[in-house]
């Protein structure tokens, strides 16, 4: 494994309390040493998506940095109406024509308080993903269901199996990117 690896986490939610923004959270906490997880914020910040526009705006080109910079990405995403939120979408949809994510190595994750563990949304993601030419390594997606069940008030998971899947996970990742 080389020196530093970086790894973006972006949280399909804005709310504050979100399942998945506390997944990734959790993720950064059982990562290696030198693997640093920065969860990144303002997607709330960048313009809707469209192809006519500038691409000059300070938020797209901040946003698409921070891609650009790290060795691989982990998304978290709740299911909206069988989706992923508008927010997520219009996020990847800046990506599509620079190029980001084009070869890097990527993870995708939905929770849910549902059983299904927003799996429609999780394959729209994975989908989506694909389009933009990422490398998605066998073992690197996750439909977490029932959350309420297995992380605390305070965002901490408590379940050993999802510990394990969500580890499994990252070492999927990890082992995609070096």
């Amino acid at each position: 494994m080389k020196q530093n690896t970086t790894i973006i986490a972006i949280s399909g939610s804005l709310k504050s309390t979100s399942a998945n923004t506390n997944i990734l959270r959790a993720m950064a906490k059982i990562a290696p040493e030198n693997v640093i997880v920065k969860i990144v914020e303002g997607l709330d910040q960048l313009p809707h998506f469209n192809p006519e526009t500038s691409e000059e705006m300070p938020a797209v080109t901040h946003f698409r940095n921070q891609i650009k910079a790290a060795d691989g990405v982990i998304f978290s995403t709740p299911e909206y109406a069988f989706g992923v939120p508008g927010v997520l979408k219009n996020a990847l949809d800046w990506l599509v024509s620079s190029g980001e994510l084009n070869d890097k190595s990527v993870a995708a994750i939905s929770v849910s308080p549902m059983h299904t563990g927003g799996d429609k949304a999780l394959a729209s993601l994975m989908l989506t993903l694909s389009a933009l030419g990422t490398n998605t390594p066998q073992n690197s997606s996750l439909a977490i269901g029932t959350i309420k069940s297995k992380v605390n008030e305070l965002g901490v998971i408590t379940n050993p199996e999802t510990l394990q899947e969500l580890k499994a996970v990252l070492t999927a990742l990890l082992e995609s990117i070096n």
